[in-house]
């Protein structure tokens, strides 16, 4: 059955390209082709996205600064991602709308979970950024929470692999794939897909994690049809 309501987790580097920093133009035209695309055909989509591809707050521990300080800078990466993917959303003829849980009222609209609700069935697409608002959580963890409170079937992990490894498959050929995994099992085996809290939350709310390549146009289509190669992981 297709989900009627689903959160994206998309990582800033995703955003990237090939250039592995900042925002390449085609590739978020693309990224946002594929979201468009996926929102016409009639799936409401939430969207949280990282900020890696401008700062990354373990890498503020390594110039001086203290992990509250160094969160905060990458929490201002995830809006300006937000900020870019709602104006490429809305360029390939999808209604977007970005939210961003730190307050930025001259940017963009703050985060309310009774207003993204009400933009998500209006047919507008939600891009959140901001994380959590909180310091020492990842955005993987503000997409599970978010996914909870915004009452989605499923997540939807976008990476740069087909699914969940035993190991990082770019580094270890051996590494084994899974096409289906417990919240459970991934806690168990500290597979490094999402981290542990994101697991236990959507674990706890019923979740559905899909993890699926983003790499190949049309992708997130396909997996919302329930085809394409993907890792599922249930409760």
């Amino acid at each position: 059955m297709r989900p009627q309501r689903v959160l994206v987790k998309l990582s800033g580097e995703a955003l990237a390209g090939q250039a592995g920093s900042g925002l390449d133009g085609a590739t978020l035209t693309a990224l946002a082709a594929d979201i468009a695309h996926a929102s016409r055909e009639g799936v409401e989509i939430a969207i949280v996205v990282g900020g890696g591809n401008f700062f990354r707050g373990v890498q503020g521990l390594t110039k001086g600064l203290d992990r509250t300080s160094a969160d905060s800078i990458g929490m201002l990466g995830t809006v300006m991602n937000a900020l870019a993917l709602e104006h490429a959303i809305e360029s390939a003829g999808a209604p977007a709308r970005a939210m961003s849980a730190v307050p930025m009222p001259s940017l963009c609209e703050s985060y309310a979970r009774k207003r993204a609700l009400d933009h998500l069935t209006n047919g507008k697409v939600v891009v959140l950024g901001g994380g959590t608002g909180n310091p020492y959580f990842t955005t993987d963890t503000g997409a599970a929470l978010r996914a909870a409170e915004l009452g989605c079937s499923h997540l939807l992990k976008a990476t740069q692999v087909d699914g969940v490894y035993s190991a990082d498959p770019k580094k270890d050929p051996a590494a084994t794939r899974y096409d289906t995994l417990t919240h459970a099992d991934a806690i168990a085996r500290d597979l490094k897909v999402m981290d542990t809290a994101a697991f236990a939350l959507a674990r706890d709310a019923g979740l559905t994690i899909v993890v699926f390549s983003i790499a190949e146009s049309g992708m997130l289509a396909a997996v919302l049809r329930g085809e394409g190669r993907a890792t599922y992981v249930t409760p």
